[in-house]
């Protein structure tokens, strides 16, 4: 029996962890999922973490980012505000 994303109901705060997840599923999951996804989805050496952040983490996270670009732009260093870029190389995840 395989189950479907959209069988998996997951709130708020909650996390989903997976183990012997391969790089071609996370992969495939990535694709499922879309890049308008409200869950973070981490993977690494075959664990597989989907959460969906509560409202909190996303204060937190903004009230953090703007700290640091203020006391980089305070230290004249260059910088680039990623967000939630998925970086991805297969080959460290191996």
């Amino acid at each position: 029996m395989q189950v479907q994303l959209k069988q998996i109901i997951l709130p708020p705060g909650q996390q989903l962890l997976m183990t012997d997840v391969s790089w071609q599923m996370y992969e495939q999951l990535l694709e499922e999922f879309g890049e308008q996804r409200g869950s973070r989805i981490n993977y690494s050496q075959g664990l597989l973490e989907i959460m969906v952040p509560l409202p909190e983490h996303e204060d937190d996270k903004v009230m953090i980012a703007d700290f640091v670009k203020v006391l980089l732009e305070e230290l004249d260093i260059e910088f680039r505000s990623l967000g939630s870029t998925t970086f991805k190389n297969e080959d460290v995840y191996r």
